[in-house]
């Protein structure tokens, strides 16, 4: 699997990609996405700013995700471990359903995980859908810890979090 920073020439594919996964996601009966969001526009917005990055699999997108330390202002509910260290927020990780059950979103965290500990973030930060028990599985079985929860527009998501490298937790 090979990484990269996604370019705008990577657009349509992403958006078949999302479009794809939301369709196998409803066929499972998690309705965690729509044609509100992630909306194509929201995907245009993370590329442009580089934000989006891919992976890729015999020359087409299996998987994409978004990491930036920007999160929406609910994230002030969670109940943070590492409330001082320099954190950022995985959005939108998405494997496409053709590539699902090979190891690709492992594949992805592992990736996700050592690129930030080598740019100098501390802790990851997510939320995820509580109806979706694949992601929750994933998140879980990687040491990520749930710290909180929030209603969206979708129903109730999941705060979690996980530590990088030797952080210690901070005392009340």
């Amino acid at each position: 699997m090979e990484f990269a920073v996604a370019k705008p020439s990577d657009l349509d594919e992403l958006n078949a990609l999302y479009r794809a996964a939301i369709l196998h996601m409803d066929a499972q009966g998690i309705f965690q996405w729509d044609d509100i969001y992630p909306a194509r526009d929201v995907l245009a917005e993370d590329i442009s700013h580089g934000e989006m990055e891919i992976a890729r699999i015999g020359g087409q997108i299996a998987a994409a995700f978004t990491l930036n330390p920007r999160c929406d202002e609910e994230y002030e509910l969670g109940a943070w471990r590492y409330p001082d260290a320099r954190f950022c927020v995985l959005h939108r990780l998405c494997v496409h359903p053709l590539n699902q059950g090979q190891g690709v979103a492992t594949q992805a965290m592992n990736y996700i995980e050592d690129s930030l500990l080598q740019r100098g973030y501390e802790t990851v930060r997510l939320d995820a859908f509580s109806s979706n028990p694949f992601a929750l599985r994933l998140y879980e079985k990687r040491g990520y810890e749930r710290v909180g929860e929030v209603q969206f527009r979708k129903g109730l998501f999941y705060f979690y979090e996980k530590p990088l490298a030797g952080l210690t937790l901070k005392q009340d």
